[in-house]
């Protein structure tokens, strides 16, 4: 905020380089030939020059996964638009781009698959031929549906949630360097997990870890999309070794939106079984998810899919459920698990048929969620795909939501109808968050990554400051704050006397990084077990400075306390550093410098919640849709720090209202993209965003440090299945509905005048 940060493009070498990419500008053809000019022939690379690169390969244990390999450049043929042909150098990146522009591609076009659904037909092209077909990965899942065929109530509807793009303040950044003396490669990069990404770096280069140091400095903004190992990482960590000097590449936003990754595109063909109470007997679904063309690493192509059919019965009661999901590979960029991941998809589905539910039984939809709601006296709860509820008032937050938002006011409001001639909706929408799940989730799913104990390092200096070391990174969550507040609350240290060291390979024990709204679980565990240790270790030094016995002792707000006295954290930091004669004979040789593991008691993951409520008016002639008011009740567990909690609600808020009515990435049957600028590819700005009414509740987990959950990506998962009710709702007496994200003008005007049409056909 005060422009001080240091970003990736803000690095500054030495004979630093820029690089620049040839890309396909097809979605999918054999490459015959690279033309390029003999004067450029020094400052151009192609695959054939990366000799002993392996190509990236993210696979999973999951039964059935069919792996797939990205080269770095491209060989033999590309898969997607943007794909990575050719790399260029040059002392500024417009000479880069002028090299790039001169050097010309022979390409063979192909058939493109550009629609996840024709792709499972039988005849389709294919993306990656030796597989037979474009199945990445399919899952079952079932329990007794048979018995809830029978239901009175039985809704069928097909849902879709369109291809987005993560657009955070900045793209994605390499500079990498290489350093002779040490015999090392330093590649600087707005990664989300810096060790991850080094494990990755390794395999693909064919080198030792200790070789390879990666540094992610300020990141401006994540949400998954930095969250991978990169083509361009490999590219240039090859380059730098191979020229001598520092290389840099800067994502432009044409880059990012045209050829790096998508998310979110679902489709949903569901079927939801209810008695006429409203109560649920069953759901049945099938759902694809387009994984674009590669699996990426480390979370792997099958993450978001295989994902859906465990978490879509949410925090709902049933006895019966069937669901089959498809992983499909497609020529178009590969999917990342953007913030929410699959819960986004999930619940826009689930809560959109349940309104329909609510209008088959004559009820307000909130009383449906109410009588399906799992209640508090059944936590802990395994539902029936066996997640574990670790605690919550889901009702609760129900009934909270739905007295903010006046419901029955609203109703009388749409009775009476608008001055100006809109119509009024309301909507409501409530999921659980799965976070900081653990080695007993991941270890199933045989992808590159599983977390174990989550580390911190936390070091006394001598003047008395606290240094605390994590491997998670903080890009926006806060944690040199709320990290501080751990430390703080165990040593009482100052809160400006706690500097945190992240990001940095080299500094930091290894994590498998931020990611899943696990870092205050697992790293603010680890800090609070590291800083345990540290203070028992400074309580006996300090009796001894005290001539107390330890046990008479206690650490209290930064300072060791006996009867005759008290000595600071300060005074014991100097007395180890400075006076080692005046510590005691059994001092622990380790000194004031303790590295220590956390794992929760369960590590199944702990579940925040939330329940949002929209109140909407659209306007039936041009479609537009204005969000009046908006409510959410969230549960986070303990809250460390309300206020950096209310900061992660509202960015979600945005996001979720951006994909549930501006954010879309459509493709052409050519599988070109066709939002490659922001004038196509429409945000949400300060206008859009509503000044939401924010409710808290603490439920704390009975497995975790403090008792806090997991909270970063929750507010993106429920607004658009809010929303899209609330819109359904005020089209309701039209018998207009919306199944599509995001909701637009012109489909909100094309279900109109189809309804329209049906009923003229039918008079």
């Amino acid at each position: 905020m005060r422009g001080r940060g240091q970003f990736v493009a803000d690095i500054r070498l030495a004979r630093l380089q820029d690089v620049a990419f040839v890309r396909s500008p097809l979605a999918h053809a054999r490459i015959l030939a690279i033309h390029v000019p003999e004067h450029y022939r020094a400052s151009v690379f192609t695959a054939a020059d990366l000799v002993g690169v392996k190509a990236i390969r993210a696979v999973s244990g999951l039964p059935g996964f069919k792996a797939s390999e990205q080269p770095v450049l491209a060989t033999v043929k590309v898969r997607q638009v943007g794909e990575l042909i050719a790399m260029c150098v040059a002392p500024t990146r417009a000479e880069a781009e002028d090299i790039a522009a001169a050097v010309t591609l022979d390409l063979e076009e192909l058939p493109a698959v550009h629609d996840m659904l024709m792709a499972r037909k039988p005849g389709s092209a294919l993306v990656h031929e030796h597989w037979g077909d474009n199945i990445f990965l399919e899952t079952n899942y079932e329990v007794d549906i048979s018995s809830a065929l029978d239901a009175p109530i039985k809704v069928t509807r097909e849902i879709s949630t369109a291809r987005q793009c993560m657009s955070p303040l900045e793209g994605r950044a390499v500079v990498a360097t290489f350093d002779h003396r040490l015999d090392q490669l330093t590649l600087y990069s707005a990664a989300q997990m810096p060790h991850v990404t080094r494990s990755g770096l390794a395999e693909c280069l064919g080198m030792e870890q200790a070789r390879i140091r990666v540094v992610s400095p300020d990141v401006g903004g994540g949400f998954g999309y930095k969250g991978i190992l990169l083509p361009e990482e490999v590219c240039l960590s090859w380059l730098t070794m191979h020229r001598g000097h520092p290389v840099r590449w800067i994502e432009d936003r044409r880059e990012h939106l045209s050829a790096s990754a998508n998310c979110r595109e679902h489709h949903y063909k569901i079927t939801v079984y209810a008695d006429r109470d409203g109560r649920l007997r069953g759901i049945d679904c099938e759902a694809t998810v387009d994984s674009g063309a590669y699996s990426s690493y480390p979370f792997s192509a099958c993450l978001e899919a295989a994902q859906v059919a465990s978490i879509l019965p949410g925090p709902y009661l049933m006895p019966a459920y069937r669901c089959r999901t498809f992983s499909v590979a497609t020529n178009k960029c590969p999917i990342l698990p953007y913030r929410g991941v699959a819960r986004t998809g999930v619940c826009f589905a689930l809560e959109l048929m349940l309104d329909l539910v609510a209008a088959e039984a004559g009820l307000e939809p909130g009383e449906v969620r109410l009588r399906n709601l799992v209640r508090p006296e059944q936590m802990p709860f395994d539902n029936i795909t066996n997640k574990h509820f670790d605690s919550g008032d889901y009702p609760q937050a129900m009934r909270r939501a739905l007295n903010l938002i006046h419901v029955e006011a609203v109703r009388r409001r749409q009775r009476k109808g608008e001055a100006d001639g809109r119509r009024v909706g309301l909507g409501v929408s409530i999921y659980c968050e799965q976070a900081a799940h653990g080695t007993s989730v991941y270890s199933g799913w045989g992808i590159p990554m599983v977390p174990g104990h989550e580390q911190a390092a936390a070091r006394l200096t001598p003047d008395g400051g606290l240094e605390l070391r994590v491997g998670v990174h903080s890009h926006g969550q806060g944690m040199e704050t709320t990290l501080a507040q751990v430390a703080h609350e165990i040593l009482g240290v100052d809160v400006a006397k706690v500097h945190l060291i992240h990001g940095d390979t080299a500094l930091t024990p290894y994590s498998t990084g931020t990611w899943g709204s696990r870092s205050m679980v697992m790293a603010g565990g680890a800090v609070a077990a590291a800083c345990r240790e540290l203070g028992e270790r400074s309580r006996r030094i300090g009796a001894k400075l005290l001539q107390h016995d330890p046990a008479a002792v206690v650490l209290k707000d930064g300072e060791i306390r006996g009867v005759n006295g008290a000595v600071t954290l300060e005074e014991i930091a100097f007395t180890w550093y400075r006076r080692p004669q005046d510590l005691p004979s059994d001092v622990d040789p380790g000194g004031l410098e303790v590295t220590a593991g956390y794992k929760p008691q369960r590590d199944s993951g702990t579940f925040s919640y939330a329940a949002h409520a929209a109140l909407v008016a659209v306007d039936t002639e041009l479609g537009e849709v204005e969000i009046l008011d908006y409510v959410i009740v969230e549960d986070g567990g303990v809250l460390v720090n309300p206020m950096v909690v209310d900061g992660q609600i509202y960015g979600g808020l945005a996001q979720g209202i951006g994909t549930a009515l501006y954010e879309e990435m459509p493709f052409d049957t050519a599988g070109q993209p066709l939002a490659t600028t922001l004038a196509d590819y429409l945000l949400p700005g300060p206008t859009e965003v509503p000044a939401a009414r924010l409710d808290h509740m603490e439920t704390p987990s009975p497995y975790t440090q403090f008792g806090v959950k997991g909270i970063g990506e929750g507010g993106a998962i429920a607004p658009p299945a809010a929303i899209a009710n609330a819109v359904n709702d005020a089209l309701r007496r039209l018998g207009a509905e919306v199944m599509q994200s995001p909701i637009t003008p012109q489909r909100i005007v094309e279900v109109i005048l189809a309804r329209g049409d049906k009923q003229g056909k039918s008079a």
